[in-house]
């Protein structure tokens, strides 16, 4: 398993192994000995979560408050997306910056992004079912999110405006200019998970 620091450190690329041969494959796709080594930090994962689009959906870019902040570990287990994080950290030298990767079933990346960050995706084929695990329940009132088309962002998301589906949500969202609901740099976010209300994850 090989894990690679981006242009930001602390959202990181994991490429799992495969073993391949005429039957077809095997890989290991989380092993938490190997991520806490690397990252030095223990992270407790409690829920994984799916979900399956057509083309052009974007669904981002979201995030949660402390102190129901999430890291979340994804992956596409069948199609391809643009998988993107971005510095939602007030101070940090990488603030406003993103990461943006593609992630398929073919080259079997993930992404690691970090509580602090805002998290989304769009979707580059029909069918496609992104996969990924989170290390906090869903917080209906912690739930936030960032503009997708923020110009400040600089984001290419590679498919044309007027192809993009988005939820009534995520049409609204807040430029990273206009909120307060942030988080600060160098502040340790990794405090015990909170108990889950009524409610479900939303990609």
């Amino acid at each position: 398993m090989q894990f690679t620091r981006t242009a930001i450190p602390d959202v990181i690329i994991i490429e799992p192994k495969v073993h391949g041969d005429e039957r077809g494959y095997f890989v290991e796709t989380f092993r938490a000995d190997k991520l806490e080594e690397f990252l030095g930090y223990k992270i407790d994962f409690c829920q994984d979560n799916e979900s399956k689009s057509s083309r052009g959906v974007l669904r981002g870019l979201h995030y949660q408050l402390h102190p129901a902040a999430q890291t979340k570990l994804v992956r596409v287990i069948q199609g391809r997306v643009l998988d993107v994080a971005v510095d939602i950290r007030k101070n940090s030298p990488t603030f406003g910056e993103h990461v943006a990767v593609e992630l398929s079933s073919e080259n079997k990346k993930q992404l690691l992004v970090p509580r602090g960050f805002a998290h989304g995706f769009v979707v580059l084929e029909d069918d496609t079912i992104f996969a990924y695990k989170v290390d906090n329940y869903y917080s209906p009132e912690n739930d936030r999110g960032i503009a997708f088309d923020d110009a400040a962002l600089g984001i290419d998301w590679k498919i044309a405006h007027e192809e993009l589906n988005l939820s009534a949500k995520d049409k609204t969202q807040p430029k990273l200019a206009d909120t307060q609901d942030i988080f600060e740099y160098g502040v340790n976010y990794y405090t015990p998970r909170v108990l889950p209300r009524q409610g479900s994850q939303r990609a």
